[in-house]
């Protein structure tokens, strides 16, 4: 669903506006006068998915409470160059001095989800796109919503909603089976996953009775021979080394889902303009 509540992202505004408005806006100041009014468009300037809009236009409101926003492309719009988003209507001091910070927002959460629709295109619901905690502190819960936004689904939010048992869990536990017995004594309500990179644990994780098998950088046979072991006794998720071009090849395995960083670590900023012109 791509509901987003404001409580998750009123406070990261806030910050955002602080950090950089600090004292004062002194260029808008000096130069633009006091009673002007303002029109200001968002432009896409290229193909994307738009995602964020709401934020940006809280920053906007945010900075002065009269402003009023025509929603032209709502989130999750597919937009060419030259689509306006959006118009913006209010004093012109203000829609300069939260011009930035709302382009930021919108252009960093644009960014993923142009991403991600096009490893969900390419997947053609043959594999579930998932994210990661690979993710910008503090901005997991926006990042996430804009994976949504690109058709993906989301992985555990954190640390507290789900096992993800990985190679250092796994030395530190002595191994596999005793990672595996200690989270379902644990917490016997959650799912357990563990990471298997090599097929001598995927067979230990299956004996273990995991839920899902996490194959990690493991090539191509070798995820079809893990697929083919699990035997529908466990999900299997693809993680390490997945691009466009390989997720075809991966997305063949049978494997259920491929987990991505890159679609919140590595997403290039969508090119977004505010242009404002007096009203």
């Amino acid at each position: 669903m791509l509901d987003l509540d404001p409580s998750s992202y009123s406070d990261l505004v806030q910050r955002a506006l602080r950090e950089d408005i600090g004292s004062g806006d002194i260029t808008t100041a000096a130069t633009v006068p006091t009673d002007a009014r303002g029109e200001g468009r968002l432009i896409a300037k290229a193909p994307l998915v738009v995602a964020g809009l709401p934020i940006a236009i809280a920053v906007f409101q945010a900075v002065y409470g009269g402003v009023e926003a025509h929603v032209q492309r709502d989130d999750g719009a597919e937009v060419r160059p030259g689509d306006c988003l959006a118009v913006i209507t209010g004093p012109a001091a203000a829609l300069l001095t939260a011009e930035r910070v709302a382009l930021n927002f919108l252009q960093r959460l644009s960014a993923i989800a142009t991403l991600t629709r096009r490893f969900v295109q390419v997947a053609a619901g043959r594999i579930t796109i998932l994210d990661t905690r690979k993710t910008t502190p503090t901005f997991r819960t926006l990042e996430r919503y804009a994976v949504r936004v690109g058709g993906g689904t989301n992985h555990r939010f954190g640390l507290f909603d789900a096992f993800l048992i990985k190679d250092n869990h796994i030395r530190l536990a002595g191994g596999v089976t005793q990672a595996v017995a200690r989270a379902r004594a644990f917490r016997p309500d959650l799912r357990v996953e563990v990471e298997a990179q090599s097929l001598d644990q995927v067979d230990e994780a299956l004996a273990a009775g995991v839920d899902v098998l996490l194959v990690d950088n493991l090539g191509t046979a070798d995820i079809r021979e893990a697929v083919r072991r699990s035997a529908g006794r466990a999900k299997v998720e693809i993680s390490g080394g997945v691009t466009l071009e390989r997720l075809p090849e991966l997305a063949a395995t049978g494997a259920d889902y491929v987990s991505i960083g890159a679609l919140t670590h590595s997403a290039a900023a969508a090119d977004i303009s505010f242009e404002i012109e007096l009203a």
